[in-house]
């Protein structure tokens, strides 16, 4: 069991500004624990940094940062409800996410089902 990775939730529901802090914490943890297994689950405002044209307060677009996360095996995961609530089209959320009925639903199972930590940046 010892060799098992580590496996963490970040769970995003503030805005871009958490989803900036997320994205340079997911980078730290997979700097010092590269098998770590992430999973990123966004809901409520935290949905904003998966869509089309979302960019950090210095103007950076999160797309780029998104897909090499991605490329690292990062799983983002966005909450369809949030879309429906806010009249979001899928059309608009970056290619890879993947869509979840519910987020906060995904996250409890997350952490029941599949022994996932809990981090909220």
């Amino acid at each position: 069991m010892a060799d098992e990775p580590v496996k963490v939730v970040y769970h995003l529901t503030e805005g871009l500004d958490q989803a900036s802090r997320a994205m340079s914490n997911i980078r730290n943890h997979l700097r010092a624990e590269p098998d770590t297994k992430i999973v990123v689950v966004a809901n409520g405002d935290g949905i904003k940094f998966l869509l089309t044209g979302a960019t950090e307060r210095s103007g950076r677009p999160f797309d780029g940062a998104v897909a090499a996360l991605a490329s690292q095996g990062v799983d983002f995961r966005v909450c369809s409800n949030t879309l429906i609530a806010h009249d979001v089209p899928v059309s608009r959320v970056l290619p890879g996410v993947r869509l979840v009925t519910s987020g906060v639903a995904e996250v409890a199972r997350l952490q029941a089902r599949e022994g996932f930590v809990y981090l909220r940046p």
